[in-house]
């Protein structure tokens, strides 16, 4: 009865018009909010709740429409349900900052890091070092959360901006994660599109290989030509870490051991949570002298050496020198720092789910598939309604399964190969997540970085650039495989 009732409520006769409504709203109140109002200060709370008055448009357009408000709160309900791994996860990312830190490895990876790695050539290592990682482990959330956090360090000892650095982290992270047959989004494309995944990722090649060449040569190029000068100044304060921290290689067995845990493929919030508990050991073996002084400096709160680590855990970490760029450096918000972006999530699944729950995505869909003309026509199309479940959606996963479902029968109809929709829907689905504040994958990445979207938007050119890229090869026909 409740399955009846739930298709009962769903209209699908939902006008194109009322479809876009909650959207124009939504996007018109975010740069109200974010431009106008609070500027950088809006994903802490302010956004959330803009988020739920979009919701809210769009449960008034549903009324309208005379859809079923419980099959409305059955879609929200659905969608939160389906986030309780990321947030676990993102809970453990911010666990995983802290006790690294702490345990001197996040301080050990920028001191090594800063005298290996060239100022010259930091741009482009990043992007390899990033797909690399990432191609391994299968996982850009991953990668950001171990060698990610680490790179952005660097970047700042160096001198370079924090959402350059994350540009380049991020367009490594997402073409190690799209190549790698391990990576979950990339075995979805090729099930739900029915392609074998081997034949998928060769396919992608055609794309993917061009867009993050230019990509590369653009770091190689403007990194050589702007470097830096504060790496000097910082070159000093750098070599201070080890006053206040025992620095060590041996330290780096910890992510190496996260990192193999995720390669063999156990499960990501075991392989976070054993790398959070291994990396408070390291802490209490290896930074004795840094725990003392916390305990010194915050006597009055009388703790001790295990609530010195579980405050790391579960809260912030403020290693106090006498240099306000180490101060910076050496700072993690722990599990309450990940507060802010989970938050955001959630409002952004409440949107999310209101949206399908009110049939507006799979309008938007169904519309932009009647001006399918021709194949080029087609493409766009995928493209446009990838991008758009990424926005309204904000997720990911449905970005890859509504528009494969939705034109699977159409690239059929048109002798066209299922790889030209698998590919289509990864080069512009899965990447360009990452560019949209509110989606699961832009929250969590600039929550991880410590780098707001708009900051790295420009800077995550593998990431903007792909759509356009796959655009540009349907347009020449430029080996569109048929059937």
């Amino acid at each position: 009865m409740e399955t009846e009732k739930n298709t009962a409520g769903i209209n699908n006769k939902i006008s194109f018009f009322d479809s876009l409504i909650p959207i124009f709203f939504l996007i018109i109140l975010l740069f109200l909010n974010v431009y106008v109002f609070y500027g950088d200060l809006a994903l802490e709370g302010s956004n959330q709740f803009i988020l739920l008055v979009g919701a809210f448009i769009a449960i008034l357009v549903g009324i309208k429409n005379k859809v079923n408000i419980d099959s409305i709160f059955d879609a929200i309900s659905k969608n939160i349900k389906s986030i309780s791994t990321p947030i676990l996860i993102l809970l453990l990312v911010g666990s995983l900052a802290g006790s690294w830190l702490l345990s001197g490895i996040i301080p050990s990876m920028i001191y090594y890091g800063f005298k290996i790695i060239n100022a010259s050539f930091f741009l482009p290592t990043c992007i390899i070092i990033c797909a690399l990682t990432s191609f391994a482990t299968g996982s850009s959330w991953s990668t950001s959360a171990t060698v990610g956090i680490a790179l952005i360090g660097i970047g700042k000892v160096l001198g370079f901006e924090t959402g350059m650095v994350a540009g380049a982290v991020i367009s490594g992270a997402y073409f190690g994660d799209k190549m790698s047959p391990l990576s979950d989004t990339t075995n979805l494309a090729a099930a739900v599109t029915e392609s074998n995944l081997f034949e998928h990722i060769r396919y992608m090649m055609i794309t993917t290989f061009p867009t993050i060449a230019i990509t590369f040569v653009f770091f190689l190029f403007f990194n050589l030509v702007n470097i830096p000068s504060e790496g000097i100044t910082n070159q000093s304060f750098v070599e201070l870490i080890p006053n206040f921290f025992n620095t060590s290689p041996v330290l780096f067995l910890v992510p190496l051991f996260v990192i193999m845990l995720i390669i063999k493929k156990v499960n990501p919030v075991i392989a976070l949570f054993l790398g959070t508990l291994s990396a408070s050991f390291f802490a209490l073996i290896f930074q004795g002298d840094i725990i003392d002084s916390i305990i010194k400096t915050n006597a009055s709160q009388q703790l001790n050496e295990y609530m010195v680590v579980m405050n790391s855990i579960v809260g912030e970490t403020k290693i106090e020198t006498n240099v306000n760029f180490l101060n910076e450096l050496l700072y993690s918000g722990g599990m309450a720092g990940m507060l802010d972006t989970i938050w955001l999530v959630i409002c952004a699944m409440v949107f999310g789910g209101t949206m399908d729950g009110i049939g507006a995505l799979k309008k938007i869909s169904k519309t932009l598939l009647n001006f399918a003309k021709s194949n080029f026509s087609l493409f766009t199309n995928t493209v446009f309604s990838c991008l758009t479940v990424n926005v309204t959606a904000s997720d990911q996963y449905l970005s890859i399964v509504i528009p494969g479902k939705m034109y699977s029968n159409s690239y059929k109809e048109r002798g066209l190969s299922s790889l030209n929709l698998s590919r289509t829907i990864e080069d512009s689905g899965t990447v360009t997540s990452v560019l949209i504040p509110w989606n699961t994958c832009g929250a969590y990445q600039s929550g991880v970085l410590n780098v707001g979207v708009f900051d790295y938007f420009v800077y995550a050119i593998f990431n903007w650039l792909s759509p356009i890229t796959t655009l540009v090869v349907a347009y020449l026909k430029f080996k569109i495989k048929k059937v």
